[in-house]
């Protein structure tokens, strides 16, 4: 099937249908589907709360709009995340739209249980257990009628195949870690520092203890300098456009000229250079990978440290991903 008639059967599949959700893969069309429902219950005395988890995705409905010539649906519009969908009055709105709808918290029951309106959601990751708190919110103000989410699109060749090569890395003996205490400063190496918290991780006495000790050992491993120079190493043999996913925003400053955090300035110049082909290398913190789409984009770095906590990364459409140890 074509992108064209994936977005149709989606439209059908919501008609008649006062709340009701499309589960719809990165690269679908999701957001001008959104925009096409609008067209379809348009009226200038409507007003529309479209809801997302964070601002920088409300661009993305302002410039689909504008590309096909929709922007007057947007005219009755009001934005909001997640976060403050609490504040809004659900009787100000006729239609509200929530992009990544599997981002609902049982605290936005209360205005969804106000609300008498339509509900369209949107996502393209539907929440896994229907008896968790997000299953059981979409289900009951927004189920899914219609999925066609990655694997789907890359069997019918709508996005490309991936491929992950996991580099893994030897830990380095040489002293340049910095290491503070209360009473001291000293340099210990990524092999000491590893070994350390393991040996903290194995004498861990309660529960509790344990957790702490395996999230500060992966918060040690995660700004390891091995890990920043051999991805740098590979950042510069990549001659595409590559994204690199670093773990903390001063690492992304370390890693790449243009970086994209909510510390930088000019993160949103540097996001829409990255999305034009005027810069081929963009850095980033992990929160980018939801709802930010970037054309053209074939290979991306992720730095992680991954232990036996749990599942390292979620997939991402696209062919190169990097992870180290």
């Amino acid at each position: 099937m074509t992108r064209l008639e994936i977005q149709g059967i989606a439209l059908k599949a919501t008609e008649g249908k006062k709340r009701s959700s499309l589960g719809l893969a990165t690269g679908v069309g999701k957001t001008l589907v959104g925009l096409t429902h609008m067209v379809k219950n348009h009226s200038p005395l409507k007003n529309i709360l479209i809801v997302a988890p964070k601002k920088s995705i409300f661009e993305s409905w302002k410039y689909e709009a504008e590309k096909f010539n929709l922007s007057y649906v947007l005219v009755n519009a009001t934005f909001t995340t997640y976060l403050s969908l609490s504040k809004q009055d659900p009787n100000n709105y006729d239609l509200v739209y929530l992009d990544e709808c599997h981002s609902l918290l049982p605290t936005h029951r209360k205005f969804l249980e106000n609300f008498n309106g339509t509900i369209l959601g949107l996502t393209g990751t539907p929440p896994k257990y229907q008896d968790s708190d997000k299953g059981q919110l979409v289900n009951e103000f927004c189920p899914i009628v219609y999925s066609y989410l990655t694997d789907d699109a890359i069997e019918d060749n709508i996005l490309n195949d991936y491929k992950i090569i996991v580099h893994q890395l030897k830990l380095s003996s040489k002293n340049n870690i910095e290491v503070k205490t209360k009473s001291k400063t000293f340099y210990t190496s990524e092999v000491n520092n590893y070994n350390y918290w393991c040996n903290r991780l194995d004498n861990s006495r309660y529960m509790k203890e344990t957790q702490i000790n395996r999230v500060m050992r992966m918060k040690a491993m995660m700004e390891f300098p091995s890990k920043e120079k051999y991805a740098k190493i590979l950042s510069e043999s990549i001659k595409s456009k590559c994204i690199i996913f670093a773990n903390t925003q001063d690492q992304a400053d370390r890693l790449c000229k243009n970086s994209y955090h909510s510390n930088n300035s000019n993160y949103d110049h540097n996001l829409n250079m990255f999305k034009k082909g005027d810069i081929s290398k963009l850095s980033c913190v992990l929160q980018l990978s939801e709802g930010v789409n970037i054309p053209d984009l074939k290979q991306s770095i992720i730095l992680h440290s991954y232990g036996n906590e749990r599942k390292a990364t979620q997939r991402i459409n696209i062919p190169v991903l990097f992870k180290s140890l």
